[in-house]
């Protein structure tokens, strides 16, 4: 699968408030995939950083992106679990920051993952990792 295809497959099955994140495919590979997303004004909050919720939100897509990869196509799934460290601040002036997303384990009913958020200079700003149940 490529990242044109895969962007296109976002478009068909995100919801409506995450696609207003912005979020583009540059690459993909098996089982991992790497996505950009936009510092927008809107999720920036009064402290002048990136929210949290809205990385939380992009690493989440960030895995159904990278299990649809995975699988060669979308299939139901839904999150058991998500848990996110934020080790650093994104500050409003960062254009996007970088997202790494890759299956760790596929098995029949679950899958597992890891998601990295990297600023400009390649530091790790936040590291979540994640279990879907396969529907």
């Amino acid at each position: 699968m490529d990242a044109q295809t895969l962007q296109a497959a976002f478009a068909d099955v995100a919801a409506d408030y995450v696609k207003r994140l912005d979020l583009r495919v540059t690459a993909v590979r098996p089982g991992e995939i790497d996505l950009a997303l936009p510092v927008a004004a809107e999720l920036v909050h009064g402290g002048g950083v990136l929210c949290g919720q809205a990385i939380m939100a992009a690493v989440d897509t960030a895995m159904v992106l990278a299990m649809i990869a995975e699988l060669g196509e979308f299939r139901p799934m839904t999150t058991v679990q998500l848990q996110t460290s934020f080790l650093r601040p994104i500050p409003r002036d960062v254009a996007e920051v970088a997202l790494t997303a890759r299956v760790l384990r596929r098995g029949k009913s679950l899958a597992f993952g890891e998601i990295s958020v990297r600023t400009p200079d390649g530091k790790l700003a936040a590291q979540a990792t994640t279990t879907y149940a396969l529907l």
